[in-house]
Formats: C-alpha cells, structure tokens, sequence
C-alpha cells in the first residue's frame, strides 16, 4: 500500500511538472508570436504609410535618391577595379544622389499625369503608356539629369548643352534597349503607387551604366569643354 502511494505520488508529481512545462511554453512561444505579430503590424503601418498619397512623393523620390547613390558606388568601385580611377569619390557620389532626386520628382508626376489620361491595363493601353514614355519622358528626365549635374559641377549652359549632344544619345540608346519590356511589366501589372520602387530595381543595373557614360572621358574640342577655365585664365592675366 505504501509503495502504491509512493508511486502514484512520483506520477502526480511528473505530471504536473509535465503540465507546467507545456504551459511555461505555450506562454513563451504566445509571447514569441506576440513580438512577430507586433513587427509584422508595425511594418504593415509603416508600409501602408510610405506607399500612401500623403508620403508618396517622398518615398519615391527617397528610393529614387538611394539607388541612384548605390549605382554610383558600384560604378566607382568597378573602376578602382580596373584602375581607371585613383580613389573613391563621395563628391561625385552626392551629385549622382542629388540627380536621383530630380529625376524622381520628374517620373512621380509622369507616372500619375500617364494614368489620369490613359486609364486601363488594355494591350492598346499599355502600348500608348510605353510610346509616349519613351518619347517623352525618357528624353526629358535624360535631359534634367544632365542639366542638374551641370549646375552642381558649375558648368555654363553651353557646356552642358554640349555634354548632352555627346553622351545623352547613349542613354537613350539604351533605354530603348532595357525599358520597353520592362514598362509593359510596369502598365501592365504594378500598381501606380509601386511604380517607381519597381523602376529602380529594375534600373540599378542602368543606374551603372549612367554614372559610366556621364563621367567617361569627354571627346569635346578642348575650347567648348573648357570655356569657362580659359575666361577664367584671360580675366586673371589680364
């Protein structure tokens, strides 16, 4: 009779620690879930903010400016690479930033004015939106990266004018290669509000190539691409 109690006493025992446990960790693991429900909340808010009317442009021009800086950096680490510059530039880094800028703003009303006017997701939709963006904006938003670029580094109007003759085809050349599958993707599919997020993903690689072609050598006569130094140099001697 002792050993009975003895016994059902260790298993009483066993099962209520066993109880315990179970518990201890349903509570953990609902405190666990807990914090991973809280994040995923928050970032649903933060998310549905950002992409919202009110904080739109911001966020595009935000995605627009850290990409076009990623894009330069890896364009800059690719030449320390093959030597064909000295050392890291965060100057140039800044502007290519600041040029993301600009062209963000530009591509956030674009975008808008293009789906106010030609509503609808039809393949004779599609087909306007991706026209008109490759006549209209591409040359446009082309046009005001080489501008902005030109006021930062100081440069007078005719130089900048000349710079785009020289490099701005190249651009175009290859938009006109890379954007018009990937816009039918944009027309077709994206929401307007991802619009943008989706354009910088896809133009990182682009963005590479644009920091290449904006600062490669230039093949101008030395008086246009130096106007501005020699009327510096002359006012000085005289």
């Amino acid at each position: 009779m002792y050993l009975l109690r003895r016994k059902l006493r260790i298993l009483l025992s066993r099962g209520s620690y066993s109880i315990f446990r179970h518990a201890a960790t349903g509570a953990g693991g609902g405190a666990g879930a807990g914090v991973r429900s809280g994040t995923l909340q928050k970032m649903r808010e933060w998310h549905s903010s950002a992409f919202s009317n009110k904080f739109l442009l911001f966020t595009n021009v935000g995605i627009s400016l850290t990409l076009s800086s990623v894009g330069d950096i890896l364009e800059q680490q690719l030449e320390l690479y093959n030597n064909e510059i000295e050392t890291y530039s965060s100057t140039r880094t800044r502007h290519m930033a600041t040029s993301g800028v600009a062209v963000g703003i530009i591509c956030h009303y674009w975008y808008q004015m293009l789906d106010k006017y030609l509503p609808g997701r039809s393949m004779r939709v599609v087909a306007k939106k991706i026209v008109l963006d490759q006549l209209i904006c591409s040359p446009l938003y082309i046009s005001a990266f080489f501008v902005t670029l030109g006021i930062l580094e100081r440069k007078d109007a005719h130089e900048v004018w000349e710079e785009i003759k020289e490099k701005a085809w190249k651009l175009y050349a290859a938009e006109w290669t890379v954007w018009p599958v990937a816009q039918f993707v944009n027309f077709y599919w994206i929401p307007t509000h991802y619009r943008i997020f989706y354009d910088n993903v896809i133009s990182l690689g682009y963005d590479v190539f644009t920091s290449k072609v904006k600062h490669s050598p230039s093949h101008l006569p030395m008086t246009t691409a130096t106007s501005s130094t020699m009327k510096k140099l002359t006012t000085q001697q005289a």
